[in-house]
């Protein structure tokens, strides 16, 4: 299967810390505005399910999307359009992920369980975190043979590679970054230093690959963090087709 022809809405939000079913209200809401804008998927930010800084409630949220009545309305509504967001994964071994979760057909149809969730400077997922084993494409019914990454994921450029190999033809990677700012007298010095190191990413991968980059991180602030936003749809030529602010 190949990339079909598409809508797809960049859902660029914030989260309720800790509370699933508030952020899934949310979530529905955002859906059926992409329902009425003739959308076929909707992506929401890297745990737009719980919030980031979770630390220790991490089991507290953690769920089987499967099966989990919270996020019932979610699997329903994934009939009428494809819903890809974030949340934390009760594994069947009793471990919890950092995962994105597809719903497609009124059912899970992928998780991409974050291979690298970063330790270090303010980052200490793998405290919280089991690390996930693989990365795979897939074919979604509303966008084609498609793959998914988490926020750090796209930094190790093996990622990338094995999925472009298995036949993605859209790269999506779901994040909720924090920001850094830029310093010196760039005409860019009032951009988040991450949106321009980003940037070159996406178009770099895309051009080698071939392939789409969607990229959807969260805005907002958390626990004392703040998140930059700067969602994006890079074209095969590396070009960026559209960004949020």
């Amino acid at each position: 299967m190949y990339l079909k022809s598409s809508r797809i809405a960049l859902a660029q939000t914030t989260s309720v810390l800790g509370n699933v079913e508030k952020n899934v209200a949310s979530h529905i809401q955002l859906a059926k505005k992409a329902i009425d804008a003739k959308a076929d998927a909707i992506i929401f930010p890297e745990l737009s399910l719980t919030g980031y800084t979770l630390r220790d409630i991490n089991f507290d949220v953690a769920l089987d999307p499967h099966t989990s009545p919270l996020v019932a309305p979610l699997r329903e509504m994934s009939s009428e359009l494809t819903i890809i967001c974030g949340g934390v994964e009760r594994a069947p071994s009793g471990a919890v992920h950092n995962s994105a979760f597809v719903f497609e057909g009124g059912d899970v149809r992928h998780i991409h369980r974050k291979v690298y969730p970063p330790t270090y400077g303010i980052f200490e997922e793998e405290r919280y975190f089991l690390y996930g084993t693989e990365a795979k494409a897939f074919d979604s019914e509303k966008l084609g043979r498609i793959g998914i990454l988490v926020c750090e994921d796209i930094w190790h450029p093996s990622l990338p590679y094995l999925l472009s190999y298995q036949g993605a033809q859209l790269i999506i990677t779901i994040a909720a970054s924090p920001t850094r700012l830029s310093v010196g007298e760039s005409s860019e010095s009032d951009i988040p230093a991450n949106y321009i190191i980003n940037r070159e990413h996406h178009s770099s991968y895309a051009r080698l690959h071939g392939v789409y980059i969607a990229f959807v991180n969260r805005v907002g602030v958390e626990d004392g963090v703040n998140f930059w936003g700067g969602s994006e749809l890079v074209s095969p030529d590396g070009k960026v087709v559209s960004v949020a602010s």
